[in-house]
C-alpha cells in the first residue's frame, strides 16, 4: 500500500508545473495582455512577493522570457518589459504576409475542412468585439490565420508562423490599438474568406489575403 501512494504522489507532483513554469506562464500572461506593459521595470523580489516563490524559480523564468525576446535583463536592477515600436509591428506584419501568401493557395486544397474550423474563430471575433475584449479578439484573429498557415501542410513554416504569434498579440494590445472600425474591418474580411473558402476562386481567396495583411501593415506603419 505504501508504495502505490509513492507510485501516486510521484505522478499527482509530475503533472504540477514547477515554480519555476508558474512564474513564467504567469509574467507571460501579463506581458501579452499589457498587465505589464512595454518599458515596465520587473523585479526579482516584486514577481518572487507576487507568486510567492523564492528568487532562483524567478530568476529562471525571467531567463526564459529574455531568450524569447519578451524581457530584457539589467544585472541588479532588473528585467525590463521589451516595448513594441511601429517598426517591429510593421516588420512583423510583412514576415505575416510572405508566409501567409505562400500559404493561401495551398491551403485552399484544403478549403472544405478549412472553412468549418475557421468559422468559430470568427464568431469568437464577433462576440469579443462586442464586449470590447481586445486581447481575446485579438488571439482569435490571430489564431484564425495560424489555422490558414497549419493548413498548408508545411510543418516548417507553421512553427515559423507560431513564433511570430505572440509578439503579434503584444502589437495588437500595445502599439496598434485597434479600433472599432478596424476590429469590424477584420470581420468583415474574415466573413469574406470563409465564404471564398465555401466557393472554387482560388485567385479570389488569395488576394483578400493579401490585401487585408497589406492593410494592416499600413495601419502598422500609420501608428493610431
Amino acid at each position: 500500500m505504501p508504495h502505490h501512494r509513492y507510485i501516486m504522489d510521484a505522478s499527482t507532483a509530475a503533472a504540477r508545473p514547477s515554480a519555476t513554469q508558474r512564474v513564467y506562464d504567469l509574467v507571460k500572461a501579463r506581458i501579452l495582455d499589457a498587465t505589464y506593459p512595454g518599458g515596465d521595470l520587473l523585479t526579482e523580489g516584486q514577481l518572487s512577493d507576487d507568486t510567492g516563490v523564492s528568487r532562483t524559480p524567478v530568476r529562471e523564468a525571467l531567463l526564459r522570457l529574455e531568450s524569447e525576446g519578451l524581457l530584457r535583463l539589467y544585472p541588479k536592477k532588473g528585467a525590463l518589459v521589451v516595448p513594441v515600436t511601429a517598426q517591429e509591428a510593421a516588420d512583423v506584419l510583412e514576415a505575416r504576409l510572405l508566409v501567409e501568401t505562400f500559404a493561401a493557395p495551398r491551403a485552399f486544397a484544403a478549403r472544405r475542412d478549412l472553412a468549418d474550423e475557421l468559422e468559430p474563430y470568427v464568431d469568437a471575433m464577433r462576440e469579443h468585439r462586442a464586449v470590447g475584449d481586445l486581447p481575446e479578439f485579438s488571439a482569435a484573429d490571430r489564431t484564425f490565420h495560424e489555422r490558414i498557415v497549419a493548413a498548408a501542410g508545411n510543418d516548417i513554416l507553421t512553427r515559423l508562423y507560431r513564433s511570430l504569434r505572440e509578439r503579434q498579440l503584444c502589437i495588437s494590445v500595445s502599439v496598434m490599438r485597434v479600433s472599432d472600425e478596424r476590429m469590424d474591418a477584420a470581420i468583415a474580411d474574415h466573413t469574406a474568406l470563409v465564404a471564398l473558402l465555401r466557393g472554387d476562386d482560388e485567385r479570389a481567396f488569395v488576394a483578400l489575403i493579401d490585401s487585408h495583411l497589406q492593410r494592416a501593415t499600413a495601419q502598422a506603419q500609420g501608428g493610431r
